[in-house]
């Protein structure tokens, strides 16, 4: 009589490859049982509380708090609103006839702010001594209200 051909590593690994497919079968069964077809609205609802932990229970409508559509930030991006501080006084150092910008020198900081034509109260042209306020923009900081001295 001849000897199996099958050795005893073949035979391990026929076992654990039954043994998967076994597993296979029951998670693919439990999946069918844990299936969320045909439940009601209210048995797949979550609820959200203040500390954003999710509960099964709606939230107590008696401690509800009133919130500011206005204070929501939907992106990571906020939109700072203008603000418009105290009256600067500067040198149009640069300006550009044509596309109608230019630089404002701050006498105090040295500091150059950006200045558009659409911003100026008067006529203004280079080197003329001005009065303007700072507004912040997203782009950084530029002259309005610009007036000359």
């Amino acid at each position: 009589m001849a000897k199996s051909q099958t050795t005893f590593s073949k035979k391990e690994k026929e076992k654990k490859r039954l043994q998967k497919r076994r597993e296979k079968e029951e998670k693919k069964a439990q999946r069918k049982l844990d299936n969320n077809k045909g439940k009601s609205l209210e048995d797949m609802m979550a609820y959200v509380d203040e500390f954003g932990n999710i509960l099964d229970t709606p939230p107590d409508p008696e401690e509800r708090e009133e919130i500011n559509a206005e204070d929501i930030s939907v992106s990571g991006y906020q939109v700072q609103h203008a603000e418009v501080s105290n009256t600067r006084k500067g040198k149009l150092t640069y300006y550009n006839d044509e596309k109608g910008y230019g630089f404002i020198t701050d006498r105090k900081s040295q500091d150059r702010v950006f200045m558009h034509i659409n911003n100026c109260v008067d006529e203004i042209k280079l080197n003329d001594d001005v009065e303007y306020e700072i507004e912040r923009s997203p782009k950084g900081e530029s002259a309005i209200n610009v007036r000359k001295m």
